[in-house]
């Protein structure tokens, strides 16, 4: 049997409450974000966390959720808060079928994040509305064809989920499209805002440049693939070149994580031009 090694942290910053739930198995750490303003609560968390984000949401007047998208990690305690509250958890329209059945995903992410109860979940519509602010419901497909950013018009700050994560990407999801997410962080450049709520890095105070610097760690990647390519390499023979290290995720998840998916987007656009 494995351990599992779990606590959680409320931070405040501006009038974004934060809870940052953190989780190791095996020696596996990972950290996950719920955020809580102006009576919206932005993703639930995962059910491995379940009493410790629970705890954090009774202290709560939460009005509606709002999930950037359907993982398990995101949306974990959606079903205990419709159980305890009948009110309105917003979702991309493509996943409310996925949310109303029990989450279906590998052993590793279960031991992680635990199992997701189904739940009832809305469509978004272009907006929404809290009781001091309009937001912005931004399309931002890439980690997942159903993910989704937050803009706050009137505090500028912006929820973008799963979109940064961190600068310098290494391993990605299958279902993750690496061109996509860049598009997608290309489209929230046309916000103005400086702040960035993430799901995994937390609050970022200088938001806007990370973004940035993100684009432009992935452009220059596009351009060593396409040279690499241009050059007659398999995408295997890319991922060797651009990527020396093995990360532990890739076998673990059995390589449903894996460097080899960033280089399988680029490569496929590259076909697609010619």
């Amino acid at each position: 049997m494995y351990k599992l090694e779990k606590s959680i942290e409320i931070e405040q910053h501006g009038n974004v409450q934060c809870a940052h739930g953190k989780v190791a198995v095996q020696g596996i750490g990972m950290s996950v974000y719920s955020f809580y303003v102006d009576g919206l609560l932005i993703d639930t968390g995962s059910n491995s966390l379940a009493e410790e984000f629970q705890s954090f949401f009774r202290e709560l007047s939460v009005e509606q959720v709002a999930l950037t998208h359907a993982h398990e990690d995101h949306s974990g305690n959606a079903a205990w808060i419709q159980q305890q509250q009948k009110i309105p958890i917003y979702v991309h329209r493509e996943s409310i079928a996925k949310c109303a059945e029990d989450g279906n995903y590998p052993f590793y992410r279960q031991a992680l994040w635990g199992q997701r109860p189904a739940f009832i979940a809305q469509p978004f519509g272009d907006t929404l509305e809290t009781k001091s602010a309009t937001w912005d419901i931004i399309a931002t497909p890439g980690h997942t064809t159903d993910h989704l950013s937050f803009y706050n018009r009137a505090t500028g700050a912006m929820f973008t989920g799963d979109l940064y994560i961190q600068t310098k990407t290494k391993v990605v999801l299958d279902e993750e499209n690496i061109v996509h997410t860049l598009a997608s962080l290309k489209k929230l450049l046309h916000f103005d805002f400086e702040q960035v709520y993430c799901c995994h890095a937390g609050f970022l105070a200088d938001g806007r440049a990370k973004i940035s610097e993100k684009i432009a760690y992935l452009e220059d990647l596009e351009g060593e693939v396409r040279k690499l390519y241009s050059q007659g390499y398999t995408d295997d023979a890319i991922t060797k070149a651009i990527f020396r290290r093995e990360y532990p995720i890739t076998k673990v998840s059995g390589e449903q994580w894996s460097s080899k998916h960033i280089i399988t987007a680029f490569t496929q656009q590259f076909k697609q031009e010619s």
